[in-house]
């Protein structure tokens, strides 16, 4: 296949154009007042870590809205809660420091983004304040913050992400399905039915 491979900043830029003077002067390193209500009513995040090699991992963290503790005007913290205990995020973290964390807001199209450096904290006095549903977390994320930013709406805008009118779940197999064709389990399909079916939601927070 006859690829026109981008080998260079310059072609790139060349290509793209100069970038846009108000997506320049957006970039802060301190949490703004807006950036707190960001949080406040954030239920939902995403963050990229990536090991010593470089090798990427994205990761959802997702709780009552205002999930993100806010410890100063330059640092948060993200519990962690109950599951499949992978921690291939974490581990990354161990590794490098670096992440990059985007907020969404549902229904809102634009995002925040935060990136800075993150450390693996397992006690401290505001895991009182993390307590949901009775779960104290074990461990938080504790992110000092590098850069923080707005994104606007386009992708949003252009996926249609927040209009039920496009949504379109039973396209797809059910979870338990998609378990099943994918990996090896012991479970029968009924099993993974069952394990990933209503009663689900209840075991959120049960370690």
């Amino acid at each position: 296949m006859d690829w026109a491979e981008i080998k260079s900043e310059e072609e790139l830029r060349e290509l793209l154009g100069e970038v846009m003077p108000r997506a320049v002067t957006k970039e802060r390193a301190v949490l703004h007042e807006r950036d707190r209500e960001w949080l406040a009513n954030s239920p939902f995040c995403l963050i990229a870590t990536a090991d010593a090699s470089g090798a990427c991992d994205v990761s959802p963290k997702g709780d009552p809205a205002g999930f993100t503790h806010v410890i100063d005007d330059t640092t948060i913290a993200i519990p962690d809660r109950p599951g499949n205990r992978r921690a291939d995020g974490f581990h990354n973290i161990l590794q490098n420091p670096y992440v990059g964390l985007l907020y969404l807001v549902p229904g809102r199209g634009e995002t925040l983004r935060i990136n800075g450096r993150a450390r693996l904290v397992r006690e401290a006095p505001f895991f009182d304040e993390l307590i949901v549903k009775g779960n104290r977390p074990k461990l938080a994320i504790v992110v000092e913050i590098e850069q923080i930013f707005f994104h606007c709406a386009k992708a949003f805008l252009r996926s249609n992400l927040w209009k039920p009118e496009t949504w379109n779940p039973d396209a797809l197999p059910s979870h338990a399905a998609i378990v099943k064709s994918v990996q090896k389990t012991e479970e029968s399909l009924e099993e993974l039915e069952r394990y990933y079916g209503d009663s689900y939601a209840d075991k959120l927070y049960k370690v």
